[in-house]
């Protein structure tokens, strides 16, 4: 066998094939949506996954307002901001989140974001993510293929 004739790819962002796909968050734990997410987003489930490229997949979250989180987690969890002035640290807690307009969509936001690595790649894989709190999405044109969370690892 000739070890010079295998061959590394690597995926740069003209050769990414990237897709569309629907997610129904409906009975889904948050954390473990948001680990799937977070790697179809980065596109680890793909063969020529490449680490410093957005080879990715544009995911869709539909039924976000329908997620679940275990325990006593939406009151017990805080998430913190800061403000950069003093005495500019806040709570928040997954139920105060909820409360605000377009909560569920910033509650998944924030934890995806928190499962992607922490750099300028982040926030334009983000860009990536569209979270809807109802069945409907405005996404059909790109005639997106609904897939099964559970299947994946």
């Amino acid at each position: 066998m000739d070890t010079l004739s295998q061959k590394t790819t690597n995926v740069n962002r003209v050769t990414a094939t990237k897709e569309w796909v629907v997610v129904d968050a409906t009975d889904q734990v948050l954390g473990r949506l948001c680990t799937k997410v977070a790697k179809l987003l980065r596109g680890k489930y793909k063969p020529n996954f490449t680490p410093h490229v957005d080879c990715g997949d544009n995911v869709i979250i539909v039924n976000a307002d329908k997620i679940v989180l275990t325990g006593n987690k939406m009151t017990d969890r805080t998430y913190l901001t800061y403000s950069g002035y003093p005495g500019g640290q806040k709570e928040h807690t997954p139920a105060s989140i909820i409360a605000k307009k377009n909560g569920y969509e910033k509650l998944l936001r924030k934890v995806v974001k928190g499962m992607l690595p922490k750099n300028k790649l982040a926030s334009q894989l983000l860009t990536n993510l569209y979270i809807y709190e109802g069945s409907e999405h405005k996404h059909e044109a790109q005639s997106p293929k609904t897939i099964d969370i559970n299947n994946y690892k």
